[in-house]
């Protein structure tokens, strides 16, 4: 597994916010104290008492905002990060609607508005940099790597401190694994993240389906061009016979008159 990815460990968040000014510079977001996703914001910490949260993209290993966008803006790299092409979107915000975590928000103020969404400072990283908002966090409460190491070390975690932390690795297994892994002193559920989630990539459930619309169409296809050929025949059939009635009766009159 050579991707990469962040863990986050909660339990040594301390709401400093740093990785949230870190990013809005690193996108050129005006700083707000609105500590929640938006438009003008692509990491945010929201305080859950005495647990911090950061929140991002999950940059899911495959993502559905990736299978829905129909002119491919979302693209899914070998690196790790879910990166976005503003230049490719239509506005359509499918990815808006389709995405399990509820993170791509659009520029409804914009008078030319685009999705945003973090992508993992995916530049950085391909200049063998870290996420802006990892190299910020004082803490560490962010952690940068190979996803295969983080997975180890958030194991090791739980391993060595079951007293601290909750048994479950956020992000390992939620819609087939992703690139952003949690780790929380208590049930996630607790802390507003989805924990309802299939252990299966959701754009699975639509192959299933999308795979057999070119049969669908085929034979759709077929169908209904058999029952036009079969109705414009009729009616082929219905003019020759009314022809054919009509010259009878035709002949027949002009044999009386004679």
């Amino acid at each position: 597994m050579n991707t990469y990815g962040i863990l986050i460990d909660t339990t040594l968040c301390v709401g400093c916010y740093e990785c949230e000014n870190s990013c809005a510079s690193r996108w050129g977001f005006p700083q707000n104290d609105a500590h929640k996703l938006s438009s003008e914001k692509n990491t945010a910490v929201q305080n859950f008492g005495e647990i911090f949260v950061p929140r991002l993209c999950m940059h899911c290993q495959d993502p559905t905002c990736v299978s829905v966008c129909p002119v491919g803006a979302f693209t899914k790299t070998e690196l790790g990060p879910v990166v976005y092409d503003a230049e490719k979107c239509i506005g359509c915000r499918y990815c808006m609607q389709a995405c399990p975590f509820d993170v791509p928000r659009y520029q409804w103020n914009s008078v030319n508005p685009k999705v945003t969404k973090c992508d993992m400072c995916y530049e950085r990283i391909t200049r063998g940099e870290k996420p802006a908002c990892v190299e910020a966090c004082l803490p560490e409460a962010r952690i940068f790597g190979k996803l295969e190491d983080l997975l180890t070390e958030a194991k090791k975690r739980i391993s060595e401190n079951p007293e601290t932390y909750h048994s479950t690795i956020y992000g390992m297994n939620e819609v087939g694994g992703a690139s952003i892994l949690y780790l929380a002193s208590k049930p996630f559920e607790q802390l507003e993240m989805r924990t309802n989630l299939p252990q299966y990539p959701l754009p699975d459930l639509t192959w299933a389906v999308l795979s057999k619309i070119p049969n669908y169409i085929f034979w759709g296809g077929t169908l209904l061009g058999g029952i036009w050929w079969l109705t414009n025949r009729r009616r082929e059939v219905e003019a020759m016979e009314r022809t054919l009635k009509q010259n009878g009766t035709n002949h027949e009159n002009s044999k009386k008159e004679n």
